[in-house]
């Protein structure tokens, strides 16, 4: 069989290791279906919108060439450019419609608000590739080992290299939904979104919405940050949410996969500020990405434009692989928490990937085991607390070599063999 699904294990072994699944005591067991096919459940393909005509990216053309990323190849890796140009009229601001789909991170949900995602939000690997290059200046390694997570962590597929930005949609992402099964997209819970994000809902306390603005959440973040969203603010956010879901959530978990969460917090004040601004991640930069709009009585509500700001530059150099993991490592190193997940009978179990030692992350600023620290997370059987173990297969495994492999190779990555 040329294409296999990537093996979801719930067998008695892994719930022995994991014992945080659905037979504890405590655990809502019915939210557990939003893994499958999700049905009628907040993101499930039945609540999904469905746009009939699919309109792919237009990408970049002369005399707006941006970085110049193409087709899923490297860019110019230079920014301090504006974007959108005032003239590009290909990448202007135009908001959501009802038939279109937008998730949980509002890095994605701008680009394809500008058109440099798909704006329905069912994007190609080549889309998210170039789109990360042009807008954002990421590098092209992580803007590429970003995009594979989100396709090989049951996200999205691997054949027709499609992924849903939010919801399940399936019918239009898969080669085969009888084969593949459930493609749910960045919805799908402790894979990209995970518990103790910025401004979204844990799954469970959420019932089953985890990609909703939450206008409490980002108030609080605005509140401790003091509106200015740095690493050391941010550092101290990412552990007031931390704290507040072990505290509130019976169901918490915070595995391997939860490491995105701190790449994801360094975005903003590594890619959303701007150069007219002097780099500041300030409120008003911050705020026009999320669509978050203050009210009156110092509240806030989603406004439904998540907008790059106007006259807005991006960073001068690109935002590398290296760079996300010291981001990674400087946020976890000034509030340290524990890797694991409640067990259902207020115990917390502790676990062991990679660099994770014993609930606690040990790798060092500066070497090759920092620097391979998420490229594990596409190569290795990661732990994950609804399924047991995510288990890329030798195809999956396959397609991630013939992007990154040079890559891994170069770092001293290890390479899992896919044959």
């Amino acid at each position: 069989m040329q294409y296999r699904l990537l093996v979801i294990a719930l067998a008695a072994d892994v719930v022995n290791t994991f014992p945080f699944v659905s037979q504890m005591p405590g655990v809502d067991s019915t939210l557990f279906r939003r893994q499958q096919s999700g049905g009628g459940n907040p993101g499930g393909p039945a609540t999904c919108p469905f746009n009939a005509n699919h309109v792919p990216a237009p990408g970049v053309k002369a005399p707006y060439l941006y970085n110049n990323a193409k087709n899923g190849a490297p860019g110019n890796g230079k920014g301090g450019y504006i974007v959108p140009d005032p003239n590009d009229a290909a990448h202007q601001f135009v908001a959501p419609g009802l038939n279109d789909i937008r998730g949980p991170c509002p890095g994605l949900n701008a680009a394809a608000d500008h058109n440099f995602l798909s704006h329905d939000g069912v994007v190609t690997f080549n889309e998210l590739v170039d789109a990360q290059q042009n807008l954002y200046n990421v590098g092209y390694d992580l803007s590429v080992l970003l995009a594979l997570l989100g396709l090989t962590l049951t996200d999205g597929d691997i054949v027709t290299e499609k992924l849903s930005i939010g919801c399940d949609a399936t019918t239009r992402t898969s080669v085969s939904p009888a084969l593949t099964g459930s493609e749910p997209g960045l919805d799908g819970h402790n894979k990209f979104e995970a518990d103790t994000s910025l401004t979204r809902n844990d799954f469970f306390l959420g019932q089953g919405d985890n990609f909703s603005f939450n206008g409490t959440l980002y108030k609080m973040m605005h509140d401790t940050t003091g509106g200015l969203y740095n690493r050391d603010n941010l550092a101290k956010y990412r552990y007031q949410r931390y704290q507040q879901s072990l505290h509130d959530n019976p169901n918490f978990y915070f595995g391997p996969l939860s490491l995105l969460l701190f790449g994801a917090s360094s975005f903003l004040y590594e890619l959303m500020p701007s150069g007219t601004n002097g780099y500041k991640p300030d409120e008003a930069t911050i705020s026009s990405f999320f669509g978050a709009e203050k009210q009156s009585d110092g509240s806030y509500k989603f406004n439904n434009k998540e907008k790059i700001p106007d006259n807005w530059t991006n960073r001068v150099t690109p935002y590398t692989n290296e760079d996300v993991t010291a981001e990674i490592l400087a946020q976890y190193l000034e509030y340290p928490v524990l890797f694991g997940g409640a067990t259902g009978n207020g115990g917390f179990d502790l676990i062991n990937f990679g660099s994770i030692k014993n609930g606690s992350l040990i790798a060092t600023p500066g070497t090759s085991e920092a620097s391979c620290l998420l490229y594990q997370l596409s190569t290795q059987s990661v732990p994950s607390y609804l399924n047991g173990v995510i288990a890329p297969t030798v195809e999956a495994l396959s397609f991630i070599a013939s992007k990154i492999g040079p890559q891994l190779k170069n770092l001293g990555c290890p390479q899992t063999l896919t044959k």
